[in-house]
Order: structure tokens, then C-alpha cells, then sequence
């Protein structure tokens, strides 16, 4: 285990903790007394069917989701539903590398998939929190990819879906992006094959880690507008250091790998051997599928590929120059059309 203060009720609470017990993994694994961090935001109804789950994204948090996504007068607004964020294994606050005791963390932890991750959820709202049905499930990225998992694994519990900047399969393209994010941080001598004791002992790895999200991230258009001087950063070594390795440098290397591997390998037609047009059609949820305009991880095109699997699914395109990383917030014209489509879709008939 490795001591990491970042990971703490004072920067991402409140949260709670769940053990779930133990958790056998897709890939043959088993995480012993696996533990997932949420918070709750709002009252669960008599009837039990005004919950939103939202999961979350590569290295976000709970706290992340609370600050971008939820409000009063939002569209996931606590005064009018019962909000779950839920925590994905490997993120660090959830178990991950980086807090399970020894010999299973780190360099250890076992491969975990998106459908791990779903099943404990679902463990996690069926013994605990307890919600009959989920008026929606939405997440952005890898919280998309959840979305969609728990759509085709469980129609019957989803009533709406919402995916943002997420595809339900993973292209190989967006497999070659992530593991060079991978090799950015392994390739550090630091990095020591996972057994490092700190991040800081991979701060290269880390900044070139960076440095690639900057690059694949945010948009060409996002530069050339000057948008990273707009955020209060006096040039582009200012934003590198000071915004995208100031993020990531206070992360668990082993964490962030953890959450890369399940994220290259995203794939909902594991359930119909590799049919994705079959397992896509299993979705009974209101779905409206919410691609980034600019985003070079998950183009537009991709997502519209899969919406037209999906059975009374709308295409709601956001409009940002600011790529997959207006996930984050800093465009408030994206998150005003986000919160128009949730409205909208929250308000449909299932």
C-alpha cells in the first residue's frame, strides 16, 4: 500500500464506503472485501424509482461529478431526485492498487473490465441503498461506458440512459490513444514495475502522461482560440505545468493504469459474442446519446455508429471546441445543452 493523501474525505468527501465482499472478476481475478466509495445527493422516494446513477469517469471522483454535473436547478437537481456517484474500482477512493493491503495491491491488483465494475454497482444498490429501478443512468467517458454496460445488463432496471463522450464498444484507434498513455507512465524508470513508493518517484512518466492529454484531450480549436490563456494561464508551459500535471502528478501511477486497462477494453458485445448491433439491442432505456462535438477520444462519428443500434435512441451532439475535456467543466455552454438533454430526457415517457 502506498500512503496518498489526495485520496481523502477532505479533498472528495463526503463519501461513504461499502464492502461488498468479495468481488471475482471477468478476467479471473478476485478483489478481496472490495470496498466502493459514493455519495448521495437528495431523498429516495417512497416509491423508490427517482434515482440517478452516475458513475465515474478516468481519474474523477465523486466530488469531480458533484462540482460539474449537480445543483439546485440543474437538471440533476437533489431537490427533485435521490443522485448516486458511485466511485469505479481503481479510481482511489473505491478499491484500488494503491490502498489494497499487500501482496494484492499495486503491481498486483488484479485486471478489472467495465462489467466488474457494473456488477458491484448493482451490488451496491441492491443490498445497500436499494433504489426498485434507476430513472437514469449517466456518465461521461469511461462513465459512459458504464452507462451503456448497465444498460444492456440490466434493461429492466434502467429506465433512461444518458452516455456522454463514451462509446459502448472501444475503437482499436482509441485503444492505440490510451496505451500510449500506458507507456508514458511504465516507461519511467521510477515507475520501477509498480513497486514505486510514491508518485513522485514517476514524475516524468506522469507529466508525459500529461502532456498526451493535453494533446488528445482538448482540441486543436481549443488552442488555436487561445482558451488556455482564457483559463488565467500565461502560456502553454504555464497550462502543461500548472493545470494538466498539477492534475495528474497528485494521482497513484498503479491507479491510473488500473483505470486505462478496463477503459481500452470496453466492449458491451461481450455479452453476444461480439454482436454488438445484438447486445446494443438489448437496451430498453430512453436513451440520448451525447457526443462531444470536438473530441478526438470518442469522435462523433463513432457514437453515432452505435446510436443507430439502439432502439428509439436520440442523438443529442454537444457542441464545444473544447474536446472530451469539456467533461470538466470549463465550458458552460456545454454544460447548459448537457443539463437541456437531461431535462428533456428525464421528462420523457418510459
Amino acid at each position: 500500500m502506498v500512503n496518498n493523501d489526495y485520496y481523502s474525505q477532505e479533498l472528495h468527501g463526503p463519501y461513504e464506503l461499502h464492502d461488498i465482499g468479495n468481488l471475482e472478476l471477468e478476467e479471473g481475478g478476485t478483489i478481496r472485501n472490495c470496498k466502493l466509495a459514493y455519495a448521495t445527493f437528495g431523498r429516495l422516494n417512497a416509491a423508490k424509482d427517482n434515482a440517478i446513477l452516475v458513475p465515474t469517469w478516468y481519474s474523477g471522483t465523486n466530488k469531480i461529478i458533484e462540482q460539474v454535473l449537480i445543483g439546485k436547478g440543474r437538471a440533476l437537481d437533489p431537490g427533485k431526485h435521490y443522485i448516486i456517484v458511485v466511485n469505479q474500482i481503481g479510481n482511489g477512493l473505491s478499491s484500488s492498487p494503491h490502498n489494497t493491503p499487500a501482496p494484492g495491491g499495486m503491481a498486483n491488483f488484479p485486471h478489472v473490465r467495465i462489467g466488474d465494475d457494473v456488477r458491484a454497482q448493482h451490488k451496491l444498490l441492491t443490498e445497500k441503498i436499494g433504489p426498485s429501478s434507476l430513472a437514469l443512468v449517466v456518465g461521461g467517458s469511461m462513465g459512459a461506458q458504464q452507462t451503456y454496460e448497465w444498460a444492456v445488463r440490466y434493461p429492466e432496471m434502467v429506465k433512461r440512459a444518458a452516455p456522454i463522450a463514451g462509446t459502448a464498444r472501444n475503437t482499436v484507434h482509441d485503444f492505440l490513444f490510451t496505451e500510449t498513455l500506458v507507456d508514458a507512465i511504465t516507461s519511467d524508470p521510477g515507475f520501477n514495475k509498480g513497486c514505486y513508493q510514491s508518485p513522485a518517484e514517476v514524475r516524468e512518466g506522469l507529466l508525459r502522461h500529461a502532456k498526451m492529454w493535453a494533446v488528445m484531450g482538448w482540441s486543436t480549436e481549443f488552442f488555436q482560440a487561445g482558451k488556455h490563456k482564457a483559463l488565467g494561464f500565461s502560456s502553454l508551459d504555464d497550462f502543461i505545468v500548472n493545470f494538466m500535471y498539477a492534475y495528474f502528478s497528485v494521482m497513484d501511477p498503479n491507479d491510473l493504469l488500473c483505470m486505462a486497462w478496463k477503459w481500452q477494453r470496453g466492449d458491451v458485445s461481450r455479452h453476444t459474442g461480439g454482436d454488438l448491433r445484438e447486445a446494443l439491442g438489448r437496451i430498453k432505456a430512453k436513451t440520448f446519446v451525447m457526443p462531444m462535438s470536438s473530441d478526438m477520444f470518442f469522435p462523433v462519428r463513432d457514437c453515432q455508429a452505435e446510436w443507430r443500434l439502439i432502439r428509439d435512441a436520440e442523438f443529442r451532439p454537444i457542441e464545444t471546441i473544447d474536446g472530451h475535456l469539456a467533461l470538466f467543466g470549463a465550458d458552460p455552454n456545454a454544460l447548459a445543452q448537457i443539463d437541456r438533454n437531461l431535462l428533456e430526457l428525464l421528462a420523457a415517457k418510459v
